[in-house]
């Protein structure tokens, strides 16, 4: 019997030769052609690209393969391209779609069939589900062998690089950045964000340093490429021993971001989200409402009350975001985990873009990442964040969710005192005077999420503690 393919987040990832197999990614790429032919789109261009994984460009011409089978033509990424690269090739090349062979910040043993729609961006669920249905037994895959593709212009090459600059330049004046005299460090972790930030800033008073930029898909000093800590802690050491400015990170596939203090402190994802929203409406004067996922921080609604711009919340998933940003024209949307989009770009999570716009945010206040945070917390209150990640057993899935369905509002966690639970994606208890816990299982893994964001720090530790408790995981 063959492996049931599952569509997660924004596709499906899994473990390579174990059920992330050649045949897996052939029968992916034929229920996404069907996809696409049932829309009328016979003929049409779609995009293919990878990241730096395992045998990655070698899945991504098989996908290719498939697709020119079935009367669909493919501009192939010539290497591997950031996600937000082949994300704003879909618009440039007036594309139908995307298909990204990526795991982006999973671990070196797995890869990813992610895809994207007409607008570069994730594609909502319902239509994943759709693709999902239509994926065949391996006996119902088309493939046309690549060297006759290409001889017939079904399958084409293509840099993405120069349209995806020419963007970033149109939303980022990048000479003031050059000419500021930074000493920033770069950490793309073994990534496709590797280069990214040297080409750009290059020949100016601001020096460019990168560590972790070759390619290694074991990802070594890490224990995988998802840019928060202990994976970050090398490139945190390293901007104190450098007198870094700043350190810009990256993750595997560059559609996430994350930001060292020059103090070698790293800002969690919650705060760099608010800074981010902070920077586009006091610097940049923007208006417009702000997309969130209920995993991520409260201090974007109180910005919104601030700056009077709407804030709305959506499920975990830039499959929620995507279309809710091209529904309300958002200024920003983003998630928990450094994935941030911008209003003139995608509707995707870009990493590199995200890194220019906080060294402009340092450039145009002429401060450095610590003092922004203290002026974030000096307009909202401080806010203080962690999450913990564990492991179990995905038998005991339903008895941990029936043992967190139990809570009541009214119940003590770390010492607070849970008013509300919401229960739209996982299992979010909101605390009396501000701050909260969810609690959810990952969309991709066997992993068990707790998430908190309190106003005190102190608290950080015992409600999570707590949530794991009541999960019955501790």
């Amino acid at each position: 019997m063959e492996h049931q393919i599952k569509f997660g987040t924004d596709g499906w990832r899994g473990v390579v030769a174990e059920d992330y197999t050649f045949a897996n990614v052939r029968r992916c790429a034929q229920g996404f052609a069907e996809y696409l032919l049932d829309k009328g789109w016979k003929g049409e261009w779609v995009v293919v690209g990878h990241d730096k994984r395992f045998a990655s460009e070698n899945f991504a011409a098989a996908a290719a393969e498939v697709l020119a089978a079935n009367g669909l033509r493919v501009w192939l990424t010539d290497g591997p391209t950031p996600t937000p690269a082949i994300a704003y090739a879909v618009v440039d090349k007036k594309a139908v779609g995307a298909i990204n062979i990526t795991a982006s910040h999973n671990p070196p043993t797995d890869n990813g069939f992610k895809v994207r729609d007409p607008n570069g961006g994730a594609i909502d669920p319902a239509s994943l589900l759709e693709i999902e249905a239509r994926i065949p037994a391996s006996g119902g895959v088309k493939r046309l062998a690549y060297s006759e593709a290409e001889a017939k212009g079904r399958i084409k090459k293509f840099d993405a690089a120069p349209a995806y600059i020419s963007n970033l330049q149109s939303l980022v004046d990048l000479e003031p950045i050059k000419g500021a005299g930074f000493n920033v460090l770069v950490e793309p972790m073994w990534g496709n964000g590797a280069g990214w930030f040297p080409r750009l800033l290059a020949g100016g008073k601001t020096t460019m340093r990168e560590i972790h930029n070759e390619r290694n898909p074991s990802f070594p000093e890490m224990h995988r490429p998802e840019p928060i800590p202990p994976n970050v802690d090398v490139g945190l050491r390293r901007t104190v021993e450098l007198g870094a400015d700043v350190l810009l990170i990256t993750d595997g596939d560059a559609d996430r971001m994350g930001i060292g203090d020059e103090n070698g402190r790293f800002l969690n994802q919650l705060q760099v989200f608010a800074l981010l929203a902070l920077y586009l409406l006091e610097v940049r004067g923007q208006r417009g409402p702000i997309v969130k996922t209920l995993s991520t921080t409260s201090m974007l609604d109180k910005l919104g009350e601030l700056y009077g711009v709407p804030v709305y919340e959506t499920g975990v998933g830039f499959k929620y975001v995507a279309p809710k940003m091209i529904e309300t024209n958002a200024m920003i949307g983003g998630e928990e985990s450094g994935g941030y989009a911008f209003r003139g770009s995608v509707p995707e999570r870009d990493g590199i873009l995200g890194n220019l716009l906080f060294l402009d945010f340092m450039v145009k206040t002429g401060k450095k990442p610590s003092q922004l945070l203290d002026y974030l917390f000096s307009k909202v209150g401080a806010h203080f964040y962690d999450r913990i990640d564990t492991q179990f057993p995905t038998e005991q899935r339903d008895s941990v969710k029936q043992r967190v369905i139990a809570a009541k509002p009214g119940i003590a966690l770390g010492g607070l005192t849970v008013a509300k639970i919401d229960t739209a994606d996982g299992f979010k208890f909101f605390f009396d005077g501000g701050g909260w816990m969810l609690i959810r299982f990952s969309g991709t893994e066997p992993i068990i999420r707790v998430y908190c964001e309190v106003l005190d720090e102190g608290r950080v530790k015992p409600v999570l503690e707590d949530g794991l408790r009541l999960a019955g995981l501790k």
